[in-house]
């Protein structure tokens, strides 16, 4: 297995074939769609997670790529040849697992071993890429122990070093450190990171850990009922996202809704006796005709709290509120809020600002123009 660096984000040449591409993927269970049309490239050298609730496709997905599911309909290429009625065995991709699916009656190094046998290759070969493969988990010396006798971190090493030893075209992750504490997990996540990386290697992962895929990706999948609602960078996702629910499940957010119009001061979302103005950008972005059902995405560290008796700073928006909790996180401090109308608020401030604020407190909440995003409503 020999290293190399990958980009963060790598091209892939006009002579070589995309590492993944799926068109119009679907699955159906009987009449209920599991995946309802997915099409999508996946570059190679990339780490790309598909992210979702429970229920929303990204497994089903996921098993479809590695030949465990056969699809309805759509096809699957993997380095621009058709896999779609391949078995599993034939696709040359390596799967990593939530329970480990190690063989309890074989030692770590057999574990490893045995995707070599499998390709009859010779004895001297497999001791040294199953070396090579348990000094890049970090396990050297742990090769004759059995799984019962290593930890949960170690056993998932191990199904990591059994899935690169024969070095796929695919490495496929199905939430594979959702049995592990926080701890743990955390360090596997910079663990992962960094041998897929130090490999080259192509990376499929999925889990529902928000964290976990913008701490890890090039780029993100979000997945809902069966089909990708966007896809981009984690940047992208938290800062640009193109819907309601994508804004709703990656990070926290504060969602005004009301109508999108346009007149000639301006770009507002409007609702009752409240009007906040829109940035030109975020208006070019949703596309929506003046009168369209919409939403005002403000993440909570966009918000600023200030007295009723403040004005807002030119090119700012504001709205009034009642500060419910506050919550000590050590450099930050959450504030819960809500409004007028009933609806939840949440600002994130740095300690030690200008002023902190006390359950009962009225407050006003501004925010720049320029970081508000609009979406639609759905329906609307």
């Amino acid at each position: 297995m020999s290293a190399t660096t990958r980009p963060a984000t790598p091209p892939t040449g006009p002579s070589r074939p995309p590492a993944l591409v799926l068109r119009g993927l679907v699955k159906h269970y009987g009449d209920v769609p599991a995946v309802a049309g997915v099409d999508l490239e996946v570059r190679r050298g990339e780490f790309l997670t598909l992210l979702g609730p429970s229920g929303s496709g990204k497994t089903t997905t996921l098993r479809m790529i590695a030949g465990f599911t056969l699809q309805t309909a759509g096809t699957i290429e993997i380095d621009g040849a058709d896999m779609s009625q391949v078995p599993p065995y034939r696709r040359d991709v390596g799967m990593v697992f939530q329970n480990y699916a190690l063989f309890p009656h074989m030692t770590a190094a057999e574990n490893v071993a045995f995707p070599l046998q499998m390709r009859r290759v010779g004895r001297s070969e497999i001791r040294r890429r199953v070396a090579e493969a348990l000094a890049l988990v970090k396990l050297e010396g742990h090769g004759d122990r059995y799984p019962r006798q290593l930890s949960g971190g170690q056993q998932q090493r191990i199904a990591l070093a059994r899935a690169v030893v024969f070095q796929p075209r695919l490495l496929l992750m199905d939430e594979p450190l959702g049995a592990l504490d926080k701890k743990l997990r955390e360090a596997l996540q910079l663990e992962i990171m960094h041998i897929s990386r130090e490999l080259g290697a192509t990376v499929i992962y999925v889990t529902h850990d928000q964290e976990e895929a913008l701490v890890m990706s090039d780029r993100i999948a979000i997945f809902s009922e069966g089909r990708i609602e966007q896809l981009g960078s984690g940047e992208d996702l938290y800062e640009r996202p193109v819907s309601l629910f994508v804004a709703d499940f990656i990070g926290e957010s504060n969602i005004l809704r009301g109508r999108y119009e346009h007149d000639g001061q301006g770009d507002w979302l409007v609702r009752a006796d409240w009007r906040w103005r829109i940035g030109p950008s975020a208006v070019a972005r949703a596309g929506l005709a003046s009168g369209s059902g919409a939403a005002l995405i403000v993440r909570p560290e966009r918000l600023r709290l200030v007295g009723t008796d403040e004005s807002g700073a030119p090119g700012t928006n504001a709205l009034e509120a009642t500060v419910t909790d506050v919550l000590y996180l050590g450099p930050i401090r959450k504030y819960e809020l809500l409004l007028p109308d009933g609806q939840p608020a949440v600002v994130r401030e740095q300690g030690g600002g200008e002023r902190e604020w006390h359950a009962g407190d009225r407050v006003r909440l501004t925010w720049a123009v320029e970081a508000g995003v609009l979406v639609p409503l759905p329906g609307g």
